[in-house]
């Protein structure tokens, strides 16, 4: 849950803000009391607020209260060790998969626990690093039998550097439950913001362009592409953007006639400048023997002689 400031946004697309409830787990004492305030802050009453101070993943969610909901939205930490033991082979968030994500990265631990809290009309959204796109081993499987689901909807990846705890870039994966298809929407908006002193920032029209792309759900050269399943399936179930989306710009061709006639033309202006700068050194003067040597190696790196009035010997 972190401060809350995610789940806060849904202010921001909903005409009824007073009719939202908001459900939210954190782990860290501190920032738990930072989501409180910030809840407060932005006027959510205190009926509305279900937050609470504990481990996400090993204590899941309160049993007494709703566990399935119209929106998952996630930013857990990336990576993150967790403690994988084989009884969670068991519980029903991981049961399906008949493995667990490792121990080292529990990147796919968070997602699975949101997808299973959320409804069979919802959506998820969860924004985690690019590695669970491609990555091997349980990740893989787990990854696949989302994918044979249709569980996984679209997959956007993001500049880097816009969050203010990594400078990584990062991929927002939606989810869904009981989708007709299996094709996935890729966008890449990672060329897509505006540059700032200490982080790029996503300015409001690379918002929209995204949302956009996502509800129209077509195919943009060189930034959407819509991926059948058997594409997927073709790609061994990697989801690794650059792969269904090409961004490649090809350069203009070369002419070589103008390459050499700019060869030429900078070898005459360096000759140019060498005559000039042999012309002025044989101007100089050595006060003592030691300095006439230094000077006559420098003439001889130009191609001069020094004592013959600047003649040039090829």
């Amino acid at each position: 849950m972190g401060s809350g400031s995610l789940l806060l946004n849904v202010q921001k697309y909903t005409n009824e803000p007073g009719t939202v409830n908001y459900f939210g787990q954190e782990l860290n004492t501190s920032t738990y009391n930072l989501a409180r305030m910030n809840m407060f802050l932005h006027k959510v009453d205190v009926s509305n607020q279900h937050l609470h101070n504990a481990d996400t993943l090993d204590a899941d969610w309160p049993t007494e209260e709703p566990t399935n909901f119209d929106g998952v939205l996630m930013n857990p930490p990336y990576s993150a060790k967790w403690s994988g033991e084989k009884g969670f082979l068991d519980d029903p968030r991981f049961s399906m998969y008949g493995v667990l994500p490792p121990k080292s990265k529990a990147d796919f631990a968070f997602l699975l626990h949101g997808y299973y809290h959320l409804k069979d009309s919802g959506v998820m959204a969860i924004v985690l690093p690019h590695g669970v796109l491609f990555r091997g081993g349980a990740e893989g499987k787990i990854r696949k039998a989302l994918l044979e689901n249709g569980a996984i909807d679209t997959v956007i990846g993001l500049p880097a550097n816009i969050f203010f705890n990594t400078s990584i870039p990062t991929t927002v994966i939606i989810l869904k439950k009981n989708r007709e298809s299996k094709d996935v929407l890729f966008i890449d908006a990672s060329n897509d913001f505006k540059k700032a002193k200490n982080q790029n920032i996503l300015e409001e029209k690379h918002i929209e362009k995204i949302l956009e792309t996502y509800a129209k759900r077509e195919n943009v050269d060189k930034y959407a592409q819509v991926a059948s399943y058997d594409d997927i399936i073709e790609n061994d179930y990697n989801l690794n953007i650059p792969r269904y989306v090409d961004t490649f710009e090809e350069e203009e061709p070369i002419s070589l006639a103008e390459v050499a006639k700019e060869l030429k033309e900078t070898r005459a202006k360096i000759e140019e400048s060498d005559k000039a700068l042999a012309e002025m050194a044989q101007e100089l003067t050595a006060s003592t023997e030691e300095s006439q040597k230094e000077l006559d190696a420098f003439m001889e790196l130009l191609g001069y002689k020094s004592n013959d009035g600047g003649e040039r010997h090829e």
